[in-house]
Protein backbone atom coordinates (compact mmCIF):
# COMPACT_ATOMS: atom_id res chain seq x y z
CA UNK A 1 0.00 0.00 0.00
CA UNK A 2 1.25 3.28 -0.73
CA UNK A 3 -0.12 6.89 1.22
CA UNK A 4 -3.11 5.17 2.97
CA UNK A 5 -0.99 5.30 6.16
CA UNK A 6 -2.00 2.22 6.71
CA UNK A 7 0.43 -0.40 9.13
CA UNK A 8 0.58 -4.04 7.54
CA UNK A 9 0.09 -7.19 9.15
CA UNK A 10 0.31 -9.99 6.64
CA UNK A 11 -0.46 -13.68 7.57
CA UNK A 12 2.30 -16.03 7.79
CA UNK A 13 4.77 -16.23 4.59
CA UNK A 14 4.27 -20.19 3.86
CA UNK A 15 0.50 -19.20 2.87
CA UNK A 16 1.29 -16.56 1.05
CA UNK A 17 4.01 -17.93 -1.00
CA UNK A 18 1.60 -21.14 -1.48
CA UNK A 19 -0.85 -18.80 -2.72
CA UNK A 20 -3.34 -19.58 0.41
CA UNK A 21 -3.77 -16.04 1.07
CA UNK A 22 -5.54 -14.19 -1.83
CA UNK A 23 -5.53 -10.67 0.29
CA UNK A 24 -3.24 -8.46 2.61
CA UNK A 25 -4.48 -8.01 5.92
CA UNK A 26 -4.03 -4.51 6.87
CA UNK A 27 -4.67 -1.87 10.13
CA UNK A 28 -5.35 1.47 9.27
CA UNK A 29 -4.22 3.72 12.31
CA UNK A 30 -7.97 3.81 13.61
CA UNK A 31 -7.38 0.19 14.17
CA UNK A 32 -10.06 -1.46 12.26
CA UNK A 33 -8.76 -4.58 9.71
CA UNK A 34 -8.79 -4.03 6.20
CA UNK A 35 -8.57 -6.39 3.41
CA UNK A 36 -7.17 -5.65 0.47
CA UNK A 37 -6.75 -7.86 -2.81
CA UNK A 38 -3.04 -8.40 -3.69
CA UNK A 39 -3.51 -7.42 -7.39
CA UNK A 40 -4.42 -3.94 -6.16
CA UNK A 41 -1.33 -3.37 -4.15
CA UNK A 42 1.70 -1.72 -6.06
CA UNK A 43 4.13 -2.34 -2.79
CA UNK A 44 3.97 -2.50 0.77
CA UNK A 45 6.39 -0.67 2.67
CA UNK A 46 7.77 -1.17 6.36
CA UNK A 47 8.50 2.04 7.84
CA UNK A 48 10.30 3.04 11.02
CA UNK A 49 7.48 4.93 12.98
CA UNK A 50 3.90 7.18 11.77
CA UNK A 51 4.84 10.43 12.23
CA UNK A 52 1.97 12.73 13.31
CA UNK A 53 0.57 15.03 10.77
CA UNK A 54 2.02 12.92 7.62
CA UNK A 55 -0.51 10.40 6.96
CA UNK A 56 -0.54 10.84 3.23
CA UNK A 57 3.20 9.79 2.69
CA UNK A 58 4.29 7.77 5.87
CA UNK A 59 6.99 6.11 3.63
CA UNK A 60 9.13 9.39 2.70
CA UNK A 61 10.39 6.73 0.08
CA UNK A 62 12.17 9.71 -1.55
CA UNK A 63 14.95 7.97 -3.14
CA UNK A 64 13.97 5.34 -5.94
CA UNK A 65 17.00 4.65 -7.39
CA UNK A 66 20.93 4.13 -6.09
CA UNK A 67 23.10 7.29 -6.59
CA UNK A 68 26.32 5.07 -6.37
CA UNK A 69 26.60 1.18 -6.79
CA UNK A 70 25.39 0.00 -3.34
CA UNK A 71 28.23 -1.80 -0.46
CA UNK A 72 25.56 -4.02 1.18
CA UNK A 73 25.80 -7.44 -0.12
CA UNK A 74 22.62 -9.25 -2.71
CA UNK A 75 21.77 -8.68 -5.68
CA UNK A 76 20.62 -5.15 -6.74
CA UNK A 77 17.49 -5.32 -8.76
CA UNK A 78 16.22 -2.54 -11.18
CA UNK A 79 12.28 -3.06 -11.95
CA UNK A 80 9.57 -1.18 -13.78
CA UNK A 81 6.04 -1.63 -11.87
CA UNK A 82 2.88 -2.00 -13.67
CA UNK A 83 2.17 2.01 -13.36
CA UNK A 84 5.25 2.88 -14.82
CA UNK A 85 7.28 4.00 -12.01
CA UNK A 86 10.57 2.65 -11.57
CA UNK A 87 12.21 1.24 -8.43
CA UNK A 88 15.79 0.02 -7.37
CA UNK A 89 16.42 -1.90 -4.24
CA UNK A 90 18.55 -4.74 -2.89
CA UNK A 91 17.54 -8.05 -2.80
CA UNK A 92 18.88 -11.62 -0.65
CA UNK A 93 20.80 -13.71 -3.12
CA UNK A 94 18.67 -16.85 -2.54
CA UNK A 95 15.37 -18.71 -3.61
CA UNK A 96 13.63 -16.06 -3.11
CA UNK A 97 14.08 -14.49 -6.37
CA UNK A 98 12.87 -17.42 -8.41
CA UNK A 99 10.35 -18.33 -6.15
CA UNK A 100 7.66 -16.74 -3.73
CA UNK A 101 4.32 -14.08 -4.00
CA UNK A 102 6.62 -11.34 -4.61
CA UNK A 103 10.19 -9.30 -3.49
CA UNK A 104 11.55 -8.13 -0.52
CA UNK A 105 13.86 -5.45 -0.99
CA UNK A 106 15.73 -2.81 0.92
CA UNK A 107 16.12 0.48 -0.37
CA UNK A 108 18.31 2.97 -2.01
CA UNK A 109 17.98 5.55 0.84
CA UNK A 110 18.34 3.29 4.76
CA UNK A 111 18.40 6.25 6.44
CA UNK A 112 14.45 7.32 5.16
CA UNK A 113 11.56 5.95 7.37
CA UNK A 114 11.27 2.93 4.88
CA UNK A 115 13.17 -0.31 5.80
CA UNK A 116 11.82 -2.69 3.32
CA UNK A 117 9.56 -2.73 0.37
CA UNK A 118 7.53 -5.70 -0.51
CA UNK A 119 6.83 -5.73 -3.81
CA UNK A 120 4.27 -8.47 -5.10
CA UNK A 121 5.11 -10.19 -8.26
CA UNK A 122 1.92 -9.35 -9.92
CA UNK A 123 2.88 -5.48 -9.82
CA UNK A 124 5.72 -5.90 -11.54
CA UNK A 125 6.42 -5.47 -15.38
CA UNK A 126 9.96 -5.99 -16.00
CA UNK A 127 12.83 -7.02 -13.58
CA UNK A 128 16.51 -6.72 -14.58
CA UNK A 129 19.44 -7.70 -12.49
CA UNK A 130 21.48 -5.20 -12.23
CA UNK A 131 24.58 -6.62 -10.50
CA UNK A 132 25.39 -9.09 -7.59
CA UNK A 133 27.61 -7.37 -4.90
CA UNK A 134 29.37 -9.84 -3.10
CA UNK A 135 31.03 -9.43 0.50
CA UNK A 136 34.38 -9.50 -0.43
CA UNK A 137 36.99 -12.13 -1.24
CA UNK A 138 35.51 -15.89 -0.62
CA UNK A 139 37.24 -18.30 1.66
CA UNK A 140 39.74 -21.00 0.17
CA UNK A 141 40.69 -18.63 -2.68
CA UNK A 142 43.95 -18.93 -1.76
CA UNK A 143 46.06 -21.78 -3.78
CA UNK A 144 47.70 -22.95 -0.44
CA UNK A 145 45.91 -24.92 2.00
CA UNK A 146 45.06 -23.82 5.54
CA UNK A 147 47.65 -25.10 7.56
CA UNK A 148 50.41 -24.30 5.46
CA UNK A 149 52.80 -21.60 6.53
CA UNK A 150 55.15 -20.09 4.44
CA UNK A 151 58.50 -20.59 4.34
CA UNK A 152 60.95 -16.88 4.73
CA UNK A 153 63.82 -18.69 4.14
CA UNK A 154 64.02 -21.61 2.12
CA UNK A 155 66.59 -24.57 3.24
CA UNK A 156 69.34 -24.32 0.29
CA UNK A 157 72.15 -26.35 0.57
CA UNK A 158 74.35 -24.24 -1.45
CA UNK A 159 74.57 -21.89 1.68
CA UNK A 160 78.44 -22.11 2.98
Amino acid sequence: MQSDGLSAQTRDCAQVLQGLVCELEILDLSGKVVWIAWKQVKWVCYVRDFPAGESTNPERLLHKRFSIRPRTAGVWLRMTLTDGEELEGLAGNDRSLVDGAGLLLTPPDTRSNTQRIYVPRTSIQTLEVAGIIGTGMRKGSSSRRAGEQPELFPADSDTA
